[in-house]
Formats: C-alpha cells, sequence, structure tokens
C-alpha cells in the first residue's frame, strides 16, 4: 500500500491532487520522474552509479539505494507514471528530525538554459547559496512528545540569513528548539561529534570530493537525520548524512567538483563550530519537561 510520506521536508509534495512521491512499508521511496529532461538525467546518474566499479563501497553508504524504475499509480491521479524506486531513508525511525541542505553556491548545471541559469541566480543569490556554498531547503526538528516537530513553513525557510542558518544548525542539536529560545546545544556532541556522528561522516564526504572526477553534483542535497528520544534513552543518535536529488548531475570529465566540495567544506566549518563550544552537553534527562532536566549554556561561537 503506497502512502504520502510523513517525513517529506522538501522537494515537491503528493496530496491535494498534487503529483509526489510515495512510500510503503517495505522501505521503498518512489518518486516521479520530472517530465523533462532531468527525470531521465537522474535514471542515468542511479544507473551510471549503481554500476560503476570506481565508487568505494564506504562512499555507495550515503547514497540512497537504488531499486530500477516502475510505473506506479500517481499520487495527483493521472494514472500509471514512471517511478524512481529508492530506499526510503527515513523508514523505523522515531521522530527523526531532519535537515535538508543543498550544496553548493551555483545550482544549476553547465547544459542548462539561459533562462534557467537566470532563475536560479536570482534565487542563489537571495538565498545563503551564494554567500556560503549552502542553504537550508527544508526542515523538521522533534521537540517533545507534547510539542511535536518545529517545522517552520517554505516562506521563513527561503528568508534565512547566515545568521539564521548558523542559528537553526545550533537548533537541530538542541532540548529547546523552540523559536525565541537561545538553543543548548545538548546533543550537539552526541548527534554531531563522535566517531560515527554528523561531522565525521561529512569528513569521510570531503575527502572523497577532494580526489573523484567522475561526477558533478549541481542542485545535490545533503540529507542530515538524527533521533533525539533515543540520545536520551542512551541509545544511538541515529545520526546519518545521505546525498539526494540528482536530476542536475553531469559528467565530472576528470575535474574536481569544487562547487560542491567549497560548499561541503563551508557545511563542515559551521557544524565544528558548535562543536568547538566548551558547554556542550551530552543528554541525560527526560524530553517530556527539559525545563526541569537540562542546564541551558550558550553555545554561541559567534566573536
Amino acid at each position: 500500500m503506497l502512502k504520502v510520506p510523513n517525513n517529506q521536508v522538501a522537494g515537491h509534495q503528493a496530496g491535494d491532487g498534487k503529483l509526489g512521491p510515495l512510500v510503503d512499508d517495505s522501505g521503498h521511496f518512489c518518486k516521479p520522474l520530472q517530465s523533462d529532461d532531468r527525470g531521465s538525467k537522474e535514471v542515468f546518474f542511479y544507473t551510471s552509479f549503481s554500476s560503476n566499479t570506481n565508487i568505494p563501497n564506504h562512499i555507495r553508504r550515503f547514497f540512497p539505494n537504488f531499486h530500477g524504475t516502475q510505473l506506479i499509480e500517481a499520487s495527483n491521479g493521472s494514472g500509471k507514471q514512471p517511478h524512481l524506486v529508492l530506499q526510503d531513508i527515513f523508514c523505523g525511525r522515531l521522530n527523526p528530525s531532519i535537515m535538508d541542505i543543498k550544496i553548493g553556491s551555483r545550482t544549476w548545471d553547465p547544459e542548462a538554459s539561459e533562462d534557467y541559469i537566470q532563475k536560479c541566480f536570482m534565487k542563489d543569490t537571495k538565498r545563503s547559496s551564494l554567500a556560503l556554498g549552502f542553504r537550508i531547503d527544508g526542515l523538521q526538528i522533534y521537540e517533545s512528545e507534547g510539542s511535536g516537530f518545529w517545522k517552520p513553513d517554505r516562506q521563513l525557510i527561503h528568508e534565512f540569513t547566515a545568521d539564521d542558518v548558523r542559528l537553526v544548525l545550533r537548533k537541530f542539536v538542541s532540548s529547546n528548539s523552540s523559536a525565541g529560545v537561545d538553543p543548548d546545544c545538548t546533543f550537539a556532541s552526541t548527534v554531531y561529534g563522535g566517531s560515527g556522528g554528523i561531522l565525521a561522516q561529512l569528513l569521510e564526504l570531503k575527502e572523497w570530493f577532494e580526489h573523484q572526477t567522475i561526477f558533478h553534483f549541481y542542485s545535490c542535497s545533503v540529507l542530515m537525520v538524527c533521533e533525539k528520544e533515543s540520545v536520551v534513552k542512551e541509545m544511538s543518535s541515529g545520526a546519518e548524512v545521505k546525498l539526494v536529488d540528482f536530476a542536475h548531475v553531469v559528467e565530472g570529465k576528470g575535474i574536481i567538483d569544487h562547487n560542491f566540495l567549497g560548499g561541503l567544506c563551508s557545511l563542515i566549518k559551521f557544524i565544528s563550530e558548535i562543536l568547538t563550544c566548551s558547554d556542550v552537553h551530552t543528554a541525560k534527562a527526560s524530553l517530556q519537561d527539559p525545563r526541569k532536566n537540562y542546564i541551558y549554556t550558550n553555545c554561541d561561537t559567534d566573536n
């Protein structure tokens, strides 16, 4: 039985007669192919990536598993349409906090039309892409059983400044993510830090991008995922990094992808600054009533 995903934070979303991705209970994410050449480009990337023996196994884990394409009843009622069948990254996760970060100061590929380039340039300039080398495209941050998720609407996200981006990256690892509250960064050492944390995973990707010349990843996103409730219960944080959205990937032609690499390095710098805060605490108390159980600390890394 296919259904609308509960944890999609960016991109085209199904529902209300709109075409968007669907998921099943077997861990599959079915993404409709875009009708223009972007759909065929994404299929080509997944097919090429899956069969390329030069991709190290430790790098493959950062990409969703590819299960081919399939004709599926579209979410907008238009009948059967071709879909990519991919791994549902969030399957089996409990209240995941998710951030979709589009990497690169430039989001158009060299083969794009002049109109599309102008459209992307305006967007990249107005948002933080040009200034930071990345931008936040969507997010949900779990707060507590009573409060649920903090999930700002897209218009607010599109207005994020560099300072807002820094603040949201802190909120992502805080027990008090509500607007107007100084984030305490309680979960930073567990989610961002450690040998299996998000920073270590990003550094592993960076090492590959410093050498790989097979692909150039324009308008590709890094998904950061964690489960705060698991941290509180002294279990694994479920911290994971995945790359998604490959409709604008082109051949690298033996040249390093400096656009993606530069944005990735910038994101790494922001996260590293949060981890250097001397007052970061590991979560040991219940999410049910954080006011009674947490010591709030100022984790601001600004000078």
